[in-house]
């Protein structure tokens, strides 16, 4: 290859590389802009070390606990995590991106519930679904349907367990009263 052809393939590569990342960088921006978790405020059952539940809604799907970015609970009986939307939302979907460096299993059997009470700390809201399970280090999407609320929890029900997210989203839309459709 001649000298003279080098900053030519140094520049088509240069474009690749600007164009790859660009398109990640997007790809990246458009999720966040559509998770309606990121505007809340969350509360949990109780705090292990320095896992503030904020973590689970800081737009950072990394799932390694030294990334700082999943939150822990202790180890309570029916432990719990609380999303405050603000306003009435139309819940389409909830992902959660499970942990991956160890102990994947414990979010078996939680419960996605939504709604506008704070019965039981939100738990006693709908039931949206239960996380049969969700493999290491994955984000699995969870379909609500629309169901309608402030609040959306996660809770594991019926035992001692440490519940641990490394992200929580939620695809919705602004539910207003006024809007919804009247019967002719």
């Amino acid at each position: 290859m001649t000298a003279s052809r080098l900053p030519v393939i140094f520049r088509m590569m240069f474009v690749v590389v600007a164009l790859t990342l660009l398109a990640i960088t997007k790809e990246t921006h458009s999720l966040q802009d559509n998770n309606i978790a990121m505007g809340g405020h969350v509360w949990q059952s109780s705090l292990y070390l320095k896992a503030d539940p904020q973590r689970a809604i800081d737009g950072n799907r990394a799932s390694h606990w030294k990334q700082k970015s999943c939150t822990h609970t202790k180890r309570d009986m029916k432990p719990w995590w609380r999303l405050d939307l603000q306003k009435m939302y139309k819940i389409n979907t909830v992902t959660i991106t499970n942990r991956k460096d160890c102990c994947h299993k414990r979010i078996n059997g939680a419960e996605i519930r939504i709604g506008d009470s704070l019965n039981d700390n939100g738990n006693a809201n709908p039931r949206c679904t239960v996380i049969v399970s969700i493999r290491a280090g994955v984000s699995k999407t969870f379909a609500c349907n629309g169901m309608t609320g402030r609040y959306v929890n996660i809770v594991i029900p019926g035992r001692q367990e440490y519940l641990t997210l490394c992200e929580v989203e939620v695809d919705g839309e602004e539910f207003n009263e006024d809007s919804s459709e009247i019967a002719c």
